[in-house]
């Protein structure tokens, strides 16, 4: 069975939302495949854009989502970013890009719903 880890990220302030996806997709996410590659099956970023247009102050601009194929591949990718070479790398790049104190990790426990396709939508 898989292991997916979710980290909600918020960009810095005085970095626009463009300037911030550009920098990640261009740049923070190079580091991440080097990281990860070795041991995530998926590394995927998903820049949140509210529904209304509005950004306030506590939203979060990406939900990251690292899969695993399993608990023994997150545990060893996991100790390999806690080498300090490695650690200071992420670290140094994450300062640059967001508000690391506002980050948040999580394991996830995925349910799911199969939808019933329909050809039209309902009156």
């Amino acid at each position: 069975m898989t292991v997916t880890v979710l980290t909600l990220l918020k960009r810095r302030a005085d970095m626009s939302k463009a300037d911030f996806i550009a920098y990640y997709e261009t740049h923070h996410r190079l580091i991440g495949e080097k990281v990860l590659g070795p041991w995530a099956i998926r590394y995927e970023r998903k820049h949140l854009h509210p529904l209304d247009g509005t950004d306030v102050d506590h939203d979060f601009d990406v939900a990251m989502e690292i899969e695993f194929a399993d608990e023994a591949a997150m545990a060893a990718c996991f100790a390999a970013l806690a080498e300090p070479d490695t650690r200071r790398e992420i670290t140094e790049d994450e300062e640059r890009l967001f508000e690391r104190p506002r980050m948040r990790v999580y394991r996830v426990e995925q349910h799911r719903s199969d939808m019933p396709q329909t050809t039209s939508l309902p009156v």
